[in-house]
């Protein structure tokens, strides 16, 4: 049998189509979506077709996983109010602000939604939308998610005749629902919005919600992240740490987060489990940003560091380029120190940005210890793991050996395998086989996060006298 896995990103559709059995991929294809930080979600199912197109009819089952908190708004005629706000959109700043203050305060809401609000949780963009559009806030009838509303498309049968579902992952991001108590708080949800509005049901981890028009499964469907840790197959020890351009950082846990500095997203993941997830504005950008400064491209970006010495010298770069959301520093800029006549070397200023942002992500997982999470090891995936210079750097950095994955689509594999649980309707997900990984271990060497630390201590005083940047919308 086979099934199909979507992954509906703020850039692309991709579409796997994988062996229920072991996950072996027979199938893929993609397409993209439309730029910007809002969206018609039509846009989204045309994609979804475009990707699918002799793929998708072939499977028994399919399962979405989607970019998380996106705000759609519907009308009671099922129709959106408005483009989509997409999880990039940062306008709602502000309403974030307004909102963490509001109820309890950050603890209240770390408590009972596992996370305090920020700007790209759909809690804010409702609030936003009550304030800045009033009239289309007062239209509002339902508001889903946008793997909610491509898997309520899925389904076959007239739109409003079915009830629209959810999952405990993708409910999680939302600022109105609770992970620990997998309910939604409607109350939360009225008050940002001015009213009371529709939530789509949450479905079980394994559920088949539906059937498409040629007769196959629908699962329940979850966020981009929760589907990553089911495609990997995260166990508890492993955490993964994604260098994109932006870098994440989360692992599965027995037991929900609740951090009120809200630098821990506490996250419900795919299976029943919970994905706390902390992140990085600065990553893949930065090592890109270094590449242009020293005249090269990636390639020879890695090899520039890798032919510099441990510590770069004595260089040490702080990557918050863009601004930083882990720690909150929004305003700041990048900073190279350490720098002198003997030691200023295109190699040296290499060995310095991949470290810089290798020893930001290692702060942002050593996090995650307080929650219930025991790092072990690193599983590193993203574009920014192909560079050579990361890999063979990062176990000195994060202090534990480190797996480097072959390159997949990791969020379409884990939407793929949640079809295919589904379909088995077995107690837990089928057990499809990691694929290969090669190992990468090396002495950890505590001076350069120290050193890196020092530098971050040391200059996060200096934003009060920064003026404010517009926020990235890339």
């Amino acid at each position: 049998m086979l099934v199909a896995g979507v992954d509906s990103s703020t850039q692309s559709t991709k579409v796997l189509l994988c062996r229920a059995e072991d996950g072996t991929v027979v199938g893929r294809g993609s397409a993209p979506h439309p730029g910007g930080t809002e969206c018609d979600p039509v846009a989204w199912m045309d994609a979804l077709r475009q990707a699918g197109e002799g793929l998708l009819t072939r499977a028994d089952a399919v399962g979405v996983a989607g970019q998380q908190h996106g705000m759609i708004v519907l009308d009671s005629d099922g129709e959106a109010v408005r483009p989509a706000l997409l999880w990039n959109d940062l306008r709602s700043a502000g309403a974030a602000k307004e909102l963490a203050g509001e109820f309890g305060g950050p603890r209240w809401w770390a408590q009972r939604t596992g996370s305090v609000p920020n700007a790209s949780f759909t809690v804010s963009k409702l609030r936003w939308l009550a304030e800045h559009e009033p009239g289309n806030a007062a239209r509002a009838f339902m508001v889903l998610l946008p793997h909610d509303w491509v898997t309520w498309l899925l389904r076959a049968g007239p739109r409003m005749d079915k009830e629209p579902v959810t999952d405990r992952g993708d409910a999680s991001g939302t600022g109105y629902f609770s992970p620990a108590d997998s309910v939604w708080l409607p109350e939360v949800a009225a008050a940002a919005l001015g009213h009371p509005v529709r939530l789509p049901r949450v479905a079980g981890p394994s559920e088949a919600v539906g059937e498409t028009r040629w007769g196959a499964v629908v699962s329940a469907g979850t966020g981009d992240n929760m589907g990553a840790a089911l495609g990997l197959g995260l166990e508890p020890g492993e955490v993964a740490v994604s260098v994109g351009t932006s870098g994440t950082a989360f692992a599965v846990s027995a037991v929900p987060a609740a951090d009120a500095t809200g630098a821990i997203a506490g996250f419900a993941d795919a299976t029943g489990r919970y994905l706390p997830l902390t992140l990085t504005v600065n990553a893949g950008l930065v090592l890109s940003a270094a590449a242009k400064m020293t005249g090269t491209d990636a390639a020879g970006l890695s090899e520039r560091a890798l032919a510099a010495g441990p510590g770069a010298g004595g260089v040490t770069l702080l990557p918050y380029f863009d601004g930083e959301r882990t720690p909150d520093l929004p305003h700041a800029t990048g900073v190279l120190s350490g720098l002198t006549t003997r030691n200023a070397t295109p190699e040296n200023l290499a060995r310095a940005a991949v470290e810089g942002v290798l020893a930001s992500l290692a702060d942002v997982a050593g996090l995650l210890s307080g929650h219930g999470v025991e790092l072990r090891s690193v599983l590193l995936i993203g574009g920014g793991a192909r560079s050579e210079a990361v890999r063979v750097l990062a176990p000195s950095i994060f202090g534990v050996g480190v797996d480097v994955p072959e390159p997949e689509e990791y969020v379409a594999l884990g939407a793929a395998r949640q079809a295919a649980w589904a379909l088995a309707g077995t107690p837990e997900p089928p057990a499809w086989p990691r694929g290969p990984s090669k190992r990468y271990t090396s002495p950890p060497r505590p001076e350069i996060r120290e050193r890196f630390a020092a530098l971050r201590d040391a200059t996060a005083g200096w934003e009060a006298g920064v003026p404010e940047r517009p926020g990235r919308k890339d």
